[in-house]
């Protein structure tokens, strides 16, 4: 019989500090702006992560357009604001938390 596997957690000081990013883009248009600015490598060490993608945001506007969440390492996040500029995205909110966008 086999028993509970116990998993092992990552210390805080060991996991990876990521932004969470509000972007009115499509998921597709975000990582092709991501891996024509930075490459491959870049995108990789960028650690994009898509999270979510809203309809609407709960910031009082009518629902007009589509929103995308995603995040990335803090150390990478000027990279991805670049990129995303360079192609006309405009980030709308960055936060540390999912709950800090609103979500």
């Amino acid at each position: 019989m086999v028993g509970k596997v116990k998993r092992l957690k990552l210390k805080p000081s060991a996991r990876d500090k990521r932004r969470y990013f509000l972007v009115r883009a499509s998921n597709v248009k975000v990582e092709a702006a991501i891996l024509e600015y930075v490459g491959v490598l870049g995108f990789a060490k960028s650690a994009y992560m898509y999270v979510k993608a809203l309809n609407g945001h709960d910031s009082g506007e009518p629902k007009s357009g589509k929103y995308t969440i995603g995040s990335c390492l803090v150390k990478s996040l000027d990279d991805v604001r670049a990129a995303l500029a360079f192609e006309g995205i405009k980030i709308e909110k960055v936060s540390g938390t999912l709950k800090g966008l609103g979500v």
